[in-house]
């Protein structure tokens, strides 16, 4: 079997279990493997940029935000339908990353990403200053009215969940197709080596700035998700918490792998809500738990799952 073959095959059986599980599932952890999937996707996106292209985005939370109240606006003030309302915030986070790729790109190292953090930000204070739109820090609720596609009430956990697999599994395949293609290999290259790269006749600002556009769709698509799934659309979504979080997730889970991220959104996620569970200082406990893990395992879970089993995993 290929190396192609394997990598689909065990995909398709990450897809497959999640959609075996939506029917095993007691209700909580239903719901929350449904948000820990959009939030994966959201990890993906920045993994695309981060983990296989090597630039390293404290400002992500700008991109998810931009989907996000693409969409929510999208349906708040204009009165769109669920799908125009989902592709105006994907439309949103593309056009946002390719304004910001053209300008940070200008820049590299922590120049960028000290870029990128103040673009995030300033995208954080002009949904407060436009409160009157955005409602500021209290955000605003999609009524459950607005979240019905095609007959399909999104609010329902069935249809929620399967809606957040669709998303999760297009965006993992995507990646995958990606990763195989040129275009992958070369923003592999330029992680490695970018001046080697450059010397073999690549453009590497041109792949450079595909990858922060398709980074910042990929974020963009999971925000607009997020708020259309779960009803909700607020600025502490667009905060420094929503770019540190994606690279902890993709850190833990392993950068530069597929199932990386997926992994490490659901470690984090039920780390965080187990250990809640037992003490109020939870972030100390998990805190403790992932510089164990840092230390032990530099290349995250997936990577390590690579390293000593499966040295075929993209």
């Amino acid at each position: 079997m290929s190396v192609t073959t394997k990598s689909l095959a065990l995909h398709l059986g990450l897809i497959a279990a999640l959609f075996a599980l939506q029917f095993l599932l007691p209700a909580y952890h239903h719901g929350n493997l449904a948000r820990i999937m959009v939030l994966a996707t959201y990890a993906i996106g920045f993994n695309m940029l981060f983990g296989y292209t090597g630039l390293l985005s404290l400002g992500h939370a700008m991109f998810f935000a931009a989907g996000m109240y693409g969409m929510g606006l999208a349906i708040r003030h204009l009165g769109a339908n669920p799908m125009p309302a989902l592709l105006a915030g994907i439309a949103a986070g593309a056009a946002l990353s390719a304004i910001v790729g053209a300008l940070a790109l200008r820049t590299a190292g922590v120049a960028f990403m000290i870029v990128t953090l103040m673009f995030a930000q300033a995208g954080y204070l002009i949904i407060l200053y436009f409160g009157e739109y955005t409602r500021g820090d209290e955000g605003f609720v999609i009524q459950q009215a607005q979240r019905i596609l095609w007959g399909i009430d999104l609010s329902q956990p069935t249809q929620r969940y399967f809606a957040a697999l669709i998303l999760f599994g297009t965006s993992l395949l995507i990646s995958l197709w990606v990763m195989q293609r040129p275009f992958g290999k070369v923003l592999i290259a330029i992680r490695e080596n970018e001046d080697r790269a450059q010397m073999l006749g690549y453009d590497v600002y041109r792949h450079k700035l595909g990858a922060v556009m398709l980074s910042g769709t990929i974020s963009a698509a999971a925000g607009a998700s997020y708020g259309l799934l779960f009803g909700y659309v607020g600025a502490s979504f667009a905060g420094v918490q929503y770019s540190i979080l994606p690279l902890l997730w993709v850190l833990l889970g392993g950068a530069g792998t597929l199932i990386g991220p997926f992994i490490g959104a659901l470690f984090t996620f039920y780390l965080i809500d187990i250990t809640s569970g037992f003490t109020t200082a939870y972030m100390l406990v998990v805190g403790v738990v992932l510089i164990v893990l840092t230390l032990f395992a530099r290349q995250g879970i997936g990577g390590e799952i690579r390293a000593r089993l499966f040295r075929w995993l993209p």
